[in-house]
């Protein structure tokens, strides 16, 4: 853990914690999880980089919000860089993190100039059934209501533990979840799941770096990313071995992937 250098700030939908000093960079944790999921890559950045480290409303202890938890972050994130004028800060995003990411740049691109999606796609549910549409998952969900509120994200996040190596990062994850408020938890999935920013992230024009845990095979992975970032002009996707985060799977690699984009953009 460590100690906020200039400020803690509460909005409506996610708390931030700022540590540093310099370019801005905001950065938003997966789903349930806390901001400290981000605590090596803070240690890594801190000297040299404004680090705005948020935790979501609802998620490992933060109080819950009454609004659709997704959309209000988004509008909210928009309106923290405004408020606290934030000049051009970079968006980096960890699964519903960088949803979010892409979903608040390609609402005003002109506010950021960088992204970095880590594990995160801008359809979730087209990466298991690339015929489905935002429309049939919103009557799926409204017609198992009962079973989305319950098996759906203990099925999802229980598939998600067993998939990190790390018992430490395991146990972690659990706590976040068990300290998560549990509408929030069911709220975040049915919004991801029935939201296509697939069309949206065409209007994203500043450089958006794509890190990737393999799913299933490097070929299969590179299939299902190249499609679901198809429209999205300014791009590198890169896979890497692992089975659940490049976060947790492979940290070297990772910072340095973070550093080099930070300074050199798409520019290898």
């Amino acid at each position: 853990m460590f100690t906020a250098v200039n400020c803690y700030c509460q909005q409506k939908a996610f708390k931030a914690e700022v540590y540093g000093s310099g370019q801005p960079v905001i950065m938003i944790p997966g789903y349930a999880c806390s901001g400290d999921v981000w605590n090596a890559l803070v240690n890594n950045l801190k000297q040299n980089y404004q680090l705005h480290v948020l935790t979501l409303a609802g998620f490992a202890g933060t109080p819950a919000i009454d609004t659709p938890i997704l959309e209000t972050v988004k509008s909210d994130l928009l309106q923290y860089v405004k408020d606290n004028h934030l000049d051009k800060p970079v968006l980096i995003g960890q699964g519903l993190g960088a949803f979010i990411g892409l979903w608040a740049s390609s609402e005003n691109p002109s506010l950021f100039s960088k992204v970095l999606c880590v594990d995160g796609v801008p359809f979730i549910a087209a990466m298991y059934n690339p015929l489905v549409t935002a429309e049939d998952m919103k009557r799926s969900i409204a017609y198992n209501a009962d079973a989305l509120s319950n098996n759906f994200k203990n099925t999802y996040y229980t598939a998600m533990l067993g998939m990190i190596a790390d018992p430490s990062h395991s146990k972690e994850i659990n706590i976040w979840k068990t300290e998560s408020d549990k509408k929030t938890l069911t709220n975040a999935l049915n919004e991801i799941s029935t939201i296509d920013l697939r069309k949206e992230i065409s209007k994203i024009n500043i450089p958006v770096l794509v890190l990737s845990s393999t799913y299933g095979t490097k070929e299969t992975s590179l299939k299902i990313l190249n499609d679901q970032y198809s429209l999205l002009p300014n791009k590198i996707i890169t896979v890497r071995p692992g089975k659940f985060s490049v976060i947790y799977d492979d940290p070297v690699w990772f910072k340095e992937q973070v550093k080099n984009f930070l300074v050199n953009g798409l520019a290898n």
